[in-house]
């Protein structure tokens, strides 16, 4: 029989398969995918860290497939779409979701360059990711589309990196569009930015038009990192996965000196010392090197064993040689609250050590233990908005094969306090309620306070009427108006978090057929008249179904609630009452009529008061029966009530 040439690796020896013979070639341990590089032939001066910034489908990670693909990193082929989108939720959804990060190597005017690339993703809800990819670099590419123009999301990531004092190279992609008009995008570059018309690049991801000018531009423009490798070990961890079998791998930039395995390395977060046991480069999968230098970005494997361990911000050193740590990231400020609980409470513990894997790679969630009368022990979970919670969901299904009941998402509110008790109780004066339970009673405290945001909408002229009615309607407050073009408009609305957080993004997209782009930032906190609304079921109250909610809106979502709850509710014997209220007061009520036995089928005529007498003793039966009859809300009935659903 004749066997194909196979080439094998393994680590004890390199054995290739002729037609029937066996050689072995050497018994040395060999690397998985080639030699190690050297990178000590790149320096500082020919390295660029630069970042891809843009909004929601402008051609990012097309743009990064061309330029791996020029430089050689990855093979030319039709099959290279979202390379560096790992994930199978990017893949399906078609956005990015992660930050990723790779390493080119590019030969200009016969220097060799090393560019470190980080893809970012578009989308407001994971502007954290954004935010600590530019920690790690000197410049950006922002990247706009020549059809749609200036979003929301690209004035937003503009101003993230115009703060961190980044080199900004404008790049106006999908050029080959038949409707393209890049004069226009890019007067509105120079009207918004204040960047001139001749600094934009001019190029179509798709096709390949002008890659090679981005990288020339990349290598002019942005300055080289600021570090040297005289000085001691100083790295920062800026993202960090879990494997299964290694431990932790631990995405960092070196700010000084050099890594390399065999070093002991110290965490300045958690004090522990660790042998470090592989570092290498992302291109974009992990090829091992010898060493890391300053101002380079890679990955690094140290024993870290528990998830724990790698905190994102933190700073390492080397043993005995401590540093002074570095700022690290601002802590992410959840903007949606909600709770999670197992479908089946004995998978609690598997859903406890999938989710402390998944915070591990997305740190942007917070964690709180919570627990519940009707479904259990659980979590409440802190997330950046919507699509943040729904993407986090689906990463926990696919990834980790658990699935999970998710609440109806809350925002956090505070309250003043002006009892002295309770002022005493918690230590402070001002507490923050991420769970309707904590509510405290209208009488111990000054004034409630609700979070706020600042909305920008860029959106074409013919759609303005309708948007500010819609704003209105969400309780928004007007501060600016400015025409970029003759065409668009971009309107500042203050608006209260939880307005927006739940179906505002897609009745703007239906109003502006899809033309509307929205984003928004943390604007503090405004006292607001806030009650807590509770749902009754036989005068009983349901924890599970209380919600926090402005007094304006309170009849409405109370009946609505109601509606909604007659409808999932399973039919007794007994007559049921759903009622919302607020405190004592009842303001909506639905009732859900008995199963009836006719007791006076077997009357033909006679006396009415027979009649009567029969119907009397039903009632009073059934009457009896709703005393000691205890209505439990199925956990079926829960999810389908707690499920956002378009207003009526």
């Amino acid at each position: 029989m004749h066997l194909l040439e196979k080439n094998y690796f393994s680590l004890k020896g390199f054995v290739r398969l002729h037609t029937g013979t066996v050689s072995v070639v050497c018994e040395k341990k060999l690397s998985l995918f080639q030699e190690k590089i050297d990178m000590s032939a790149y320096p500082v001066e020919s390295i660029r860290n630069f970042s891809i910034i843009a909004h929601v489908d402008h051609g990012k990670s097309t743009l990064a497939d061309r330029l791996l693909e020029i430089t050689g990193t990855i093979a030319k082929t039709d099959r290279n779409k979202q390379v560096l989108d790992k994930l199978q939720v990017e893949r399906e959804r078609g956005i990015t979701v992660k930050a990723q990060s790779a390493s080119l190597f590019y030969n200009y005017k016969g220097v060799n360059y090393l560019l470190n690339l980080i893809d970012t993703p578009g989308h407001v809800d994971f502007n954290y990711e954004v935010s600590r990819s530019l920690s790690a670099c000197q410049g950006v590419l922002l990247v706009v589309d020549a059809n749609e123009g200036i979003q929301a999301q690209t004035v937003a990531n503009f101003y993230l990196a115009f703060e961190a004092q980044l080199a900004i190279i404008p790049v106006i992609n999908k050029i080959d569009l038949k409707n393209a008009d890049p004069e226009r995008v890019e007067k509105q570059i120079e009207k918004l930015f204040d960047i001139p018309v001749n600094e934009c690049i001019r190029i179509s991801a798709k096709q390949g038009t002008n890659i090679d000018k981005v990288l020339e531009k990349v290598i002019e423009k942005i300055p080289p990192p600021q570090c040297n490798t005289t000085d001691p070990l100083k790295a920062l961890v800026f993202d960090s996965t879990f494997d299964h079998y290694r431990g932790v791998v631990a995405n960092i930039a070196v700010f000084g000196g050099e890594i390399q395995k065999g070093h002991r390395i110290v965490s300045a977060h958690t004090n522990k010392r660790y042998e470090v046991n592989e570092v290498g480069i992302l291109t974009p999968n992990e090829q091992p090197t010898h060493k890391l230098y300053a101002g380079q970005v890679g990955y690094l494997i140290a024993g870290m064993k528990e998830v724990t361990e790698a905190q994102i911000g933190d700073t390492l050193f080397m043993y005995k040689q401590p540093v002074e740590p570095l700022p690290g990231f601002k802590s992410a400020k959840p903007m949606v609250f909600a709770g999670m609980y197992p479908v089946d409470q004995t998978e609690y513990n598997n859903l406890k050590s999938a989710l402390e894997r998944l915070t591990l790679n997305d740190s942007s969630v917070t964690v709180h233990r919570d627990s519940s009368l009707a479904l259990g022990a659980g979590w409440r979970l802190g997330f950046l908005g919507l699509l943040h919670m729904e993407v986090f969901n689906q990463r926990l299904e696919q990834e980790y094969n658990t699935s999970v009941i998710l609440t109806a998402p809350t925002v956090p509110y505070k309250a003043v306090l002006s009892s002295a008790k309770l002022i005493k109780e918690h230590g402070k004066s001002e507490i923050t309620i991420i769970n309707p339970a904590q509510f405290p009673d209208k009488h111990s405290v000054s004034e409630y306070l609700e979070p706020t945001v600042l909305g920008t909408i860029i959106t074409p002229q013919e759609y303005i009427g309708k948007i500010i009615v819609l704003c209105q309607d969400r309780r928004a407050v007007q501060k600016e108006m400015l025409y970029i073009d003759e065409h668009r408009v971009m309107l500042k609305y203050l608006f209260p978090l939880n307005e927006i957080v739940v179906d505002f993004y897609d009745a703007l997209k239906s109003l502006s057929s899809g033309y509307a782009s929205f984003d928004y930032e943390d604007a503090g906190y405004q006292a607001a008249d806030l009650i807590k609304m509770d749902i009754l079921i036989n005068g009983n109250p349901v924890e599970e179904l209380s919600t926090i909610i402005h007094n304006d809106k309170a009849y409405a979502t109370g009946k609505y609630l109601c509606e909604r709850l007659k409808d999932a509710i399973p039919r007794q014997l007994f007559e049921i009452a759903i009622q919302a209220a607020i405190g004592k007061k009842i303001i909506a009520r639905e009732t859900l009529k008995a199963y009836r036995k006719n007791v006076v089928a077997k009357c033909y005529g006679g006396d009415i008061t027979r009649r009567m007498k029969l119907l009397k003793r039903q009632a009073e039966g059934k009457k009896l029966m709703r005393k000691i009859g205890n209505v439990e809300v199925p956990r079926d009935a829960f999810i389908r009530v707690l499920k956002r659903q378009p207003e009526k």
